[in-house]
């Protein structure tokens, strides 16, 4: 049997045990209290450069909601144009499926697939701004032994990488061989991004897939 001095020391050293996990706990809490932020993400760019079109990565803060899309293709909105032909997914914008003096078929349905992932993030509360990765896989139009690297090239400066990151001005973009234009869409982000050309996309006619990751901005959760 424990003597009474005995069973007070064992009570002395225990109490004492929870203080220092107590202390040690709200000093945790106090040291991630400290140490958190609202960083959410930052592009990495090279130096000097005030107008990059995609950066060499980027950094994404631990805390934060990251939305991926699938991969989206074009809407076949030419019905001037075959059934499941590339020329039958040009976006509504260019009327009868008539496209400006330089515009390849596939800076077109770059332009199509643009806005429709715009839509897929503003559907989540988010903007083409919040985009930080994105993947394109390009098809060969009929005829050509290379996939279009620059009417998508093109396209893709409709929506991102227009406006100079030392000016905020947004800056006139080309499309086709016409003078360039205001973009569709103004917009400073410059997310990470591969490009690859493949034997055959999933849908006849497509010669454009592209798919996104977004975070959500400080104060936004997905809903």
């Amino acid at each position: 049997m424990k003597s009474r001095s005995t069973k007070v020391l064992a009570a002395a050293f225990a109490a004492t045990a929870l203080l220092g996990f107590a202390t040690a706990c709200s000093s945790d809490e106090a040291d991630a209290e400290t140490t958190s932020s609202s960083f959410v993400s930052k592009s990495i760019l090279d130096a000097g450069q005030a107008n990059p079109m995609i950066a060499q990565g980027v950094a994404i803060g631990g805390d934060t909601a990251i939305y991926k899309t699938s991969g989206i293709g074009p809407s076949a909105g030419n019905k001037a144009a075959p059934e499941g032909s590339p020329e039958s997914y040009i976006d509504g914008q260019f009327s009868g499926g008539v496209l400006p003096a330089g515009v390849t078929v596939t800076e077109a349905q770059g332009i199509n697939v643009l806005k429709k992932i715009r839509d897929n993030l503003e559907a989540q509360g988010l903007s083409l701004e919040d985009v930080v990765t994105m993947r394109v896989f390009l098809d060969n139009a009929p005829g050509s032994d290379k996939a279009d690297y620059t009417g998508w090239n093109r396209a893709y400066r409709q929506f991102f990488a227009n406006t100079n990151l030392d000016t905020g001005d947004t800056e006139l973009v080309p499309m086709g061989t016409a003078e360039p234009i205001a973009p569709i869409e103004r917009n400073s982000a410059r997310p990470t991004r591969f490009a690859l050309e493949v034997a055959g996309l999933p849908v006849a006619g497509w010669l454009v897939e592209v798919e996104v990751d977004a975070v959500y901005p400080d104060g936004k959760e997905p809903a």
